[in-house]
C-alpha cells in the first residue's frame, strides 16, 4: 500500500493546528575551514529559544548525496514520495502565476539568460535577474513565435523566469533541459527521453532557435532556457490524504504552484516577510495547516553572498515571535534543500529542522544550526517523514493495527 494511502486510513480529524515554516534553501557550509554557516552566523535568538524546547534532527530531502530541485523537496516536505511523484517545473510555474493548464498541455519554465554573442556560450544564467517588468515586455515580444500544430503561451513569472507552455494534439514528456548548469557553456538542445516525445523536442528547438534570433539584441536577458518540460500529473490531494484545510503562504509563483498542485488554497499576500505575516494572521482561523515560505534565502545563496544569508535568516527569526504568538499546535522549522553561499547552487547537504510541541520530549540543543542539530534526538530522517511527525503531535493519526 502506497504511504499517503496509509496515512488517510489512520488520519482523524482535530481542531489541532500545524505550521510549516520552509527558508528555501536554508542548509549552509562554512565559508573557510571551521567558520559557521550561515544559520550558525546568524543571530537567532527566538529560534534558538524555540529549539531549547523542541526536537531537533537533521534532514534529507531526497536521499543522501542527491541535491534535489525545489519542486521535488516540497513536495517531499508535504508528505509525498518525490521519487514516486515526479513535477515538471514548468507545471509548478504554470500553476503558480494562475495558468489554466490543461491535460494535453506541455509546460516549461524558461529562464531568461546572457550570452557572449561571440561564442554563444552562457555568461550569466539569470541575466542579471532582470526586473519583473523587463521580463514582462520580453515575453510579449516571444508571443510572435509561431509553431504548425501548436498554441504556444508565453507568460512572464517573476524576474528572470517565465512560463512557455505548448497546446495541441500528441505532446508528450520526457524532455531534457537546455541549461546546463554552468556558464562557460552553451545552451543545449531539448532531446526527448521516449520515442513519443521526439515532435515535442522538435517543437521546443524551433521554438528556441526563433526565441534566440528575437532576443539577440536584448542584453542582458539575449538568451533563454528550458527546464521542467512536463504536463500535470495530477496528484492526490492533501485535504484529502490529512483532512485539513490547508493554506500557502508564498511571494513567489513556483512556490505558489507547488502548494496548489498539492491541494492547498493559495492565499494572496505582499512581497515582505510582513505581509506574509498579516496574511497569516489574516487567515489564521480558517485552516488547520499552513505553508510559510521564505525566499531569499535561496537567492542569497545562489548569488553566493553569504551575509546576505544570514541578514534573511536574521530578519525571519525578529518576525517568529508574532508567528508563535498565534499559538499553533505544532511546529517545524527547516529547508526544502540547502544552497551554501560557498556553493552558490542546490546542494545534497542535509538540512536542520526543529519539531515543537507539547507532545514531544525536548532534547539538549539550544541551538539553531546544523552542527547543533546533528545531535538531535530527531537524529538524521527524510523530508517525507516529518508530515507524519507533524500529524502525530497534532493528535491526528490513530493507531495502526489492532
Amino acid at each position: 500500500m502506497d504511504a499517503l494511502e496509509r496515512i488517510r486510513e489512520l488520519t482523524v480529524e482535530s481542531r489541532s493546528k500545524i505550521l510549516l515554516l520552509v527558508m528555501d534553501g536554508l542548509g549552509g557550509l562554512p565559508m573557510t575551514p571551521g567558520g559557521p554557516t550561515e544559520l550558525e552566523a546568524a543571530h537567532t535568538p527566538n529560534m534558538d529559544a524555540l529549539a531549547a524546547r523542541s526536537i531537533c534532527g537533521m534532514s534529507t530531502p531526497i536521499a543522501p548525496g542527491i541535491a534535489p530541485g525545489s519542486g521535488p523537496a516540497h513536495l517531499a516536505l508535504f508528505g509525498y514520495d518525490p521519487l514516486r511523484y515526479e513535477i515538471g517545473r514548468g507545471v509548478l510555474e504554470a500553476l503558480g502565476i494562475g495558468f489554466d493548464l490543461q491535460p494535453q498541455d506541455i509546460a516549461a519554465r524558461g529562464n531568461f539568460c546572457t550570452l557572449d554573442p561571440e561564442t554563444g556560450v552562457i555568461t550569466d544564467r539569470r541575466a542579471g535577474r532582470i526586473p519583473t517588468e523587463v521580463s514582462a515586455r520580453l515575453c510579449s515580444k516571444l508571443r510572435a513565435i509561431q509553431l504548425p500544430g501548436v498554441e504556444v503561451f508565453v507568460e512572464p513569472v517573476k524576474e528572470y523566469r517565465f512560463v512557455l507552455v505548448l497546446r495541441g494534439e500528441g505532446l508528450e514528456d520526457g524532455l531534457t533541459e537546455t541549461d546546463p548548469q554552468q556558464v562557460g557553456k552553451p545552451p543545449l538542445p531539448v532531446y526527448p527521453t521516449r520515442p513519443e516525445a521526439a515532435r515535442t523536442a522538435e517543437l521546443l528547438n524551433e521554438w528556441l532557435a526563433q526565441a534566440r534570433q528575437l532576443l539577440a539584441d536584448e542584453y542582458p536577458a539575449n538568451g533563454c532556457n528550458l527546464r521542467g518540460m512536463a504536463k500535470d500529473p495530477g496528484l492526490p490531494k492533501m485535504p484529502d490524504i490529512y483532512r485539513m484545510r490547508c493554506a500557502a503562504i508564498a511571494t513567489y509563483p513556483m512556490y505558489r504552484g507547488v502548494a496548489k498542485l498539492a491541494g492547498m488554497d493559495v492565499l494572496p499576500t505582499g512581497e515582505t516577510l510582513e505581509d506574509e505575516v498579516e496574511t497569516l494572521k489574516a487567515h489564521w482561523s480558517e485552516y488547520d495547516f499552513f505553508f510559510f515560505h521564505v525566499k531569499k534565502t535561496d537567492s542569497a545563496g545562489e548569488d553566493g553572498d553569504f551575509q546576505r544569508k544570514v541578514e534573511v535568516i536574521e530578519h525571519v527569526d525578529r518576525v517568529l515571535p508574532d508567528i508563535l504568538a498565534l499559538g499553533p499546535d505544532v511546529v517545524i522549522i527547516t529547508g526544502d534543500h540547502a544552497t551554501p553561499a560557498l556553493w552558490k547552487a542546490h546542494s545534497w547537504h542535509e538540512l536542520p529542522v526543529l519539531l515543537w510541541s507539547r507532545y514531544i520530549c525536548p532534547d539538549d540543543v539550544t541551538q539553531f544550526g546544523e552542527r547543533a542539530c546533528m545531535r538531535g534526538g530527531l537524529g538524521h530522517i527524510r523530508h517525507v517523514d516529518l508530515m507524519p511527525l507533524a500529524m502525530a503531535c497534532a493528535g491526528r493519526l490513530t493507531k495502526f493495527g489492532a
